[in-house]
């Protein structure tokens, strides 16, 4: 089977169809999964319950995640796997541990960058607040960088976001003070789906679905689904 043709122009086919019981073997999904962008594997997930289980296996997501910048691992579980649909290089990050005389100024000439790149990313509201931090997370500018290179999935403590980590020397230390704690973040996950549920007047499995294809953002949760009630409701009076 010839799957080198321009699948944008190709016949939608349904994996249940009874034609194609290829389609339905775990070994040719994984296969054809393993080759697969982010992108592709998050739809193909949504096929059904067979696709899902396959696009959704950890050394296949991994693979995908990696394949674009040539990365030899990416070590640690992201709080939610809608982490692996995105691959960008905005997605990684370099740590810098800080040292006396850093500012951000002299760290985005160092590393390329905009000082308002760094700012962003470490959620920094002013250049003082590198004074209280023990590292700043510096953005990718050369993809090069990456190529044989390991990162750390973290959840920063001041950035308040989750990135693959590129440590230049050595590796993160085995309880670093700028990583939230696990237990902290499920409980403050749990808030939120209870705070979705009761907006969105639906269950708890529904309102964790939405926040996981968000990226975990509440906002954008509650705009998928409302995307959603309207497109069924059109649906209905059509």
């Amino acid at each position: 089977m010839d799957f080198s043709g321009d699948l944008s122009s190709a016949t939608v086919i349904s994996p249940m169809n009874s034609n194609f019981p290829a389609f339905n073997c775990t070994d040719i999904l994984r296969s054809i999964f393993q080759n697969l962008p982010p992108s592709d594997l998050a739809r193909a997930a949504c096929v059904c319950h067979l696709w899902n289980s396959v696009a959704s296996d950890r050394q296949i997501q991994t693979r995908a995640f990696k394949s674009p910048w040539k990365l030899k691992d990416v070590i640690g579980n992201p709080t939610s796997t809608s982490f692996w649909r995105d691959n960008s290089l905005g997605r990684f990050a370099i740590s810098h541990r800080l040292v006396r005389g850093d500012t951000v100024a002299s760290l985005a000439v160092k590393y390329c960058v905009q000082v308002m790149d760094i700012k962003r990313l470490n959620n920094m509201m002013s250049d003082h607040g590198i004074y209280s931090r023990e590292r700043l997370l510096i953005p990718i500018s050369k993809p090069d960088l990456l190529i044989d290179g390991t990162c750390y999935i973290e959840l920063d403590t001041y950035a308040k976001r989750e990135v693959a980590v590129l440590y230049l020397e050595g590796g993160p230390d085995e309880n670093p003070s700028c990583l939230l704690k696990g237990s902290i973040t499920d409980r403050g996950k749990k808030r939120v789906v209870d705070s979705l549920r009761r907006s969105m007047h639906v269950d708890d499995g529904t309102a964790e679905y939405y926040l996981s294809i968000s990226n975990g953002d509440p906002r954008a949760a509650f705009t998928e689904f409302s995307a959603d009630l309207r497109w069924e409701e059109h649906a209905r009076l059509s």
